[in-house]
């Protein structure tokens, strides 16, 4: 088969959506020898990364890329919905298409929804990208011949607000890789934020939906004489803001790379996350497969990736959040417990598998 795909917004580091295309084409680069895959990237201002792009290329697979602004494509595609995409990349078999665009084709297409959060919360998103995505998604319903979801609760969310036939969903959980970080690099990521007591790490964009405000007015509820801790906050800022209380026991450290990130969840007491709503949830992944407890919302696919090994709270309840820092805080026998159970769930989110599972269903709907 020839598989086109879209990877337009692998230029968007630090976001799930590029991290999800990134691990992606290393598996299928890594892994695939009988089909070729024609990788789309149309960017103006962002470049595909080099070690990526190199790894396309020895890999004997297609590259194509163009200098198109996102919002002509956007006006292209989801508002007049023409010219097909294979006027650009030639004829395939397939083709998948990304988060933000969705071409006409004269082939088979499918497509990834990683969450509806869009139609969940609307009051939370950029009103641009909202318009986009509603767009977006009334092409998807009426050509998409497959659909994979992140999660189950994502695949429920589409049923719901999409009306789409269960037949065309599939349940495909990303890969989540990591590195372990050295003694040398915990000690120089400690050291360069002043971190010098236990902390608790929260990673987000700091915006409505990821719940920060609650959090930070949960923590510092406790009492700092027996709570002897900090709160440790990773995120930049995002749309709408989150305006907080800040207290010299809360670090606002902005965006960090990967390297360091890997050593905060490392050495951190444990890690929360407060989410309203997720379709995923790649951090409580991250920090389980880096050997960290892990503390988080009950809702949409949170409560079904920490199911049995984290700990949930309500998410819109400060006392219920905060019941959940006090009770990690002060049991150790229950972090050493959520780390192995952490553990031994974070194994079966791999890129392989997540590319086999594609693989496996493109074939099947190509007999």
């Amino acid at each position: 088969m020839k598989i086109g795909i879209d990877i337009s917004q692998i230029g968007y580091p630090g976001t799930g959506v590029s991290r999800y295309l990134k691990g992606l084409v290393d598996a299928i680069t890594q892994f695939e020898r009988e089909h070729t895959w024609f990788f789309f990237f149309s960017s103006l201002r962002n470049s595909l990364d080099p070690e990526t792009r190199k790894k396309i290329q020895d890999s004997g697979h297609r590259l194509f890329t163009y200098p198109f602004p996102p919002r002509l494509l956007s006006f292209l595609w989801n508002d007049l919905h023409r010219m097909p995409v294979e006027r650009l990349i030639g004829d395939v078999d397939w083709f998948i298409t990304s988060d933000w665009t969705e071409p006409p084709s004269n082939t088979r297409k499918a497509t990834v929804i990683h969450d509806l959060v869009f139609l969940q919360y609307p009051e939370t998103v950029d009103p641009k990208i909202l318009q986009t995505q509603k767009k977006r998604m009334r092409w998807v319903q009426n050509e998409s011949d497959l659909i994979f979801c992140d999660s189950i609760a994502t695949k429920h969310d589409v049923v719901k607000f999409l009306r789409l036939d269960e037949y065309k969903l599939e349940t495909i959980y990303p890969g989540v890789t990591v590195m372990k970080p050295s003694e040398a690099d915990v000690s120089r990521t400690l050291l360069r934020y002043g971190l010098t007591r236990p902390f608790i790490l929260t990673v987000g964009k700091i915006e409505p939906r990821k719940n920060i405000k609650r959090l930070v007015d949960a923590f510092l509820s406790l009492d700092p004489q027996r709570a002897n801790m900090d709160l440790v906050i990773v995120g930049p800022s995002g749309w709408g803001g989150s305006e907080f209380t800040m207290d010299k026991r809360i670090k606002l450290l902005g965006f960090v790379k990967d390297e360091e990130l890997f050593s905060l969840y490392a050495s951190c007491l444990f890690f929360v996350y407060p989410s309203l709503y997720e379709g995923f949830g790649y951090p409580i992944v991250e920090a389980m497969k880096l050997g960290c407890p892990v503390v988080t919302s009950n809702v949409s696919s949170l409560r079904e990736i920490g199911q049995d090994c984290a700990y949930l709270f309500d998410p819109t309840n400060t006392s219920d959040i905060r019941k959940a820092l006090q009770t990690l805080f002060f049991d150790e026998s229950l972090r050493r417990s959520l780390v192995g159970k952490g553990l031994e769930k974070s194994h079966s989110f791999t890129w392989k598998n997540c590319y086999s599972h594609v693989i496996t269903l493109l074939e099947k709907q190509t007999l």
